[in-house]
């Protein structure tokens, strides 16, 4: 039995595996509760949104419709590769789907086919909701795919899952296609990957360092590097021309120690 994260272990995890996050209003209190519960949690699962438009899918997804009330998901993650989170808890973003797939999920083993609908996904799985139109033809930039990656690790980490926990939309209630036209072996591929190597880790020998109110360029250098006089080198790898101009929230990469 797995109880959710709570709001800010679930804030911490994401910063910490480099992901760039975007706080929308009181996310932490924005959910579906009064609905039914959520948890245990067994996995994360990925959806695209058939919409267009960084600012009107994290609205959509915060908001919902008059047919379906929001929140749509737990994170929004936009194109330009940051997850705007829109709620905590309860979403209404997995629906009614198969029983034996989420036995599958517990037990981390391959998926069989989803053929019921008589199961309630949005009590048992986290939920990112991908901006995209769906169509199959529709880019999935290399900062999304990443952010995907990170933010599904970041929540396995936590809870101590491996890749198998994370599933697509389409895995889980019949007649769903999402998310649509990304490599999602690859995704796979590159979760199982990063948990194998610490949070901070990243692709090629660099590792990342999520900023913090009072954060310098020298005391980072200092903390992470060893040598507060490495913070040039931390500048050029990020181009940043300003090296006080670092923000709460930016995720930096950081070179080898």
């Amino acid at each position: 039995m797995a109880p959710p994260l709570s709001a800010g272990s679930f804030l911490d995890a994401l910063r910490d595996e480099g992901v760039t996050v975007v706080e929308v209003g009181a996310w932490e209190h924005r959910n579906r509760n009064h609905k039914g519960p959520w948890g245990p949690v067994h996995g994360v699962m990925i959806h695209h949104t058939v919409t267009k438009g960084s600012a009107a899918t994290v609205k959509i997804c915060r908001d919902g419709h008059a047919s379906l009330p929001g929140p749509l998901c737990h994170g929004v993650i936009t194109k330009d590769g940051r997850v705007h989170l829109v709620g905590y808890g309860r979403a209404n973003h997995a629906g009614l789907g198969d029983d034996d797939v989420l036995r599958a999920v517990i037990a981390e083993r391959a998926l069989p086919a989803d053929n019921e609908a008589n199961t309630d996904g949005n009590r048992h799985f986290y939920g990112y909701e991908c901006e995209n139109l769906g169509d199959g033809k529709g880019p999935w930039p290399a900062a999304q795919v990443e952010a995907i990656v990170r933010a599904s690790a970041a929540i396995c980490r936590r809870h101590g899952w491996t890749a198998a926990s994370v599933i697509r939309h389409l895995d889980w209630q019949p007649g769903k296609v999402d998310p649509r036209g990304v490599d999602w072996a690859n995704i796979h591929k590159r979760v199982a990957e990063r948990l194998k190597h610490p949070a901070s880790w990243s692709p090629g020998g660099t590792s990342t360092y999520t900023v913090r109110k009072g954060d310098t360029l020298r005391s980072i250098a200092a903390a992470k590097l060893g040598d507060g006089k490495r913070a040039q080198e931390i500048a050029k790898l990020n181009s940043l021309r300003d090296a006080d101009a670092i923000t709460p929230g930016q995720t930096l990469k950081l070179p080898k120690k």
